[in-house]
């Protein structure tokens, strides 16, 4: 079980950086897997608290279905459009994956289903401080962080 705490431990800046853009919008892109085994987004907020990231599913929604029946998952930052002759300063955005672990009911609001993320990858995706290369970090409890950076 890896947590968004072990993400933390071992690559603490990265960690910062995808928190933050995760941080930065309320609402993010989850994709599930339906019963047949075809890609399902929903919209999601999630929550990073006391070392967990956590999100929930409101009752009788087809995401905490799809995540009850196989427990993948692939949650998306929110994107923002590189401002045009300010590009070196855009944030990039951040993908977290993994396996979704039933912890409970979601006590506020309607209820539903909460879920804690079992983290198997970390990405971030942002440009060079000359905005001339896209460059891909991606932090995995099995090697750590890497980084490559593409024209």
């Amino acid at each position: 079980m890896t947590s968004w705490r072990d993400v933390e431990a071992a690559a603490p800046e990265f960690a910062r950086r995808v928190r933050e853009l995760f941080d930065a919008h309320r609402h993010k892109t989850l994709a599930t897997l339906r019963a047949d085994g075809a890609p399902r987004i929903s919209g999601i907020e999630t929550v990073f608290d006391d070392g967990e990231l956590t999100f929930g599913s409101m009752p009788a929604a087809r995401k905490g279905a799809d995540l009850r029946r196989d427990p993948r998952f692939a949650l998306h930052s929110a994107t923002v459009d590189p401002v045009e002759g300010q590009e070196a300063q855009w944030p990039g955005e951040a993908k977290i994956a993994g396996r979704a672990v039933p912890s409970g009911e979601v006590t506020e609001g309607p209820g539903g289903d909460l879920f804690r993320a079992d983290i198997t990858e970390v990405v971030h995706t942002h440009l060079n401080p000359e905005a001339t290369l896209l460059v891909v970090e991606w932090w995995t409890p099995a090697v750590g962080l890497r980084r490559i950076e593409r024209e």
